[in-house]
């Protein structure tokens, strides 16, 4: 071989050699935006301001510190209540960019509103103090003036969701007590102060260590669909964008089933 042919040789080596890094080069700058993508994009940061219903505290609490796991850097703070409340303060000019709602009926009433995705459904369960101390067997007893009774106020989706119920057994409640949200219902069960309350079944879940639940079948007379919506006047629309994204990822439907909630 000459040398002209050897150089010209070495020439053609290196030069496919140095295509075939930039060819590796771009592949891996891809994989990294595919991946960026995914994730919901590097452009996400600052505070994510999520308004959500009460019953929703436990599942979401976990989902805000897996979101922020996964974008280093941002902050999720969760404003939780009765959803009417919660419509309300948006709707006078509160701060939020994420509303996850316990009923269709109070997002509804959100004036700017996105578009409203139904992530979960939720429905309910008589809970009681641990042991049971007041014998409650049914919703019949929620209308025993003898027993101690607890609902959600008629405004929030639990206490709509609890008229339902009781007008599909025909029955006429006397609650003692009718609370602005599922917590604060759930509340008065685990510390003794009521015999019985309607919340919900993922409230129950949450709380097994303080009550018991019981099953009826009514309830399936009013099953709630939690839908969530980005505002349009939200101050991080990407950070909100990314939120709900998330939520209705695989792993956030994982973290909703394992509190208890069913799938839409």
């Amino acid at each position: 071989m000459s040398r002209r042919t050897s150089a010209a040789a070495v020439r053609r080596t290196v030069a496919a050699g140095l295509i075939a890094v930039a060819a590796l080069a771009l592949t891996a700058c891809g994989s990294d935006a595919s991946a960026g993508s995914a994730s919901g994009g590097a452009s996400v940061s600052g505070t994510v301001n999520v308004f959500a219903a009460a019953s929703l505290t436990g599942s979401f609490s976990q989902l805000g510190k897996d979101f922020e796991k996964a974008h280093p850097g941002v902050r999720v703070v969760f404003n939780f209540g009765g959803s009417s409340a919660l419509a309300q303060q948006i709707n006078q000019g509160a701060p939020a960019d994420v509303f996850a709602s316990a009923a269709p009926k109070n997002l509804d009433q959100v004036t700017d509103k996105g578009t409203a995705t139904t992530f979960a459904r939720n429905q309910l369960q008589i809970a009681v103090p641990k042991g049971n101390p007041g014998k409650v067997a049914g919703l019949a007893d929620f209308t025993d003036a003898g027993r101690k009774i607890a609902l959600c106020a008629e405004q929030v989706p639990c206490g709509a969701a609890a008229q339902k119920v009781f007008a599909a057994a025909k029955l006429t409640p006397r609650p003692d007590t009718l609370e602005q949200d599922v917590k604060a219902a759930l509340t008065k069960v685990s510390l003794g102060e009521v015999d019985a309350a309607l919340v919900y079944r993922t409230d129950v879940l949450a709380a097994a260590d303080k009550v018991e639940g019981i099953e009826f079948p009514e309830a399936a007379q009013a099953v709630n669909d939690y839908p969530i919506a980005t505002l349009t006047k939200a101050p991080n629309a990407d950070g909100a964008k990314a939120f709900v994204d998330f939520v209705l990822s695989e792993q956030g439907r994982k973290v909703l089933t394992d509190a208890g909630f069913e799938a839409p």
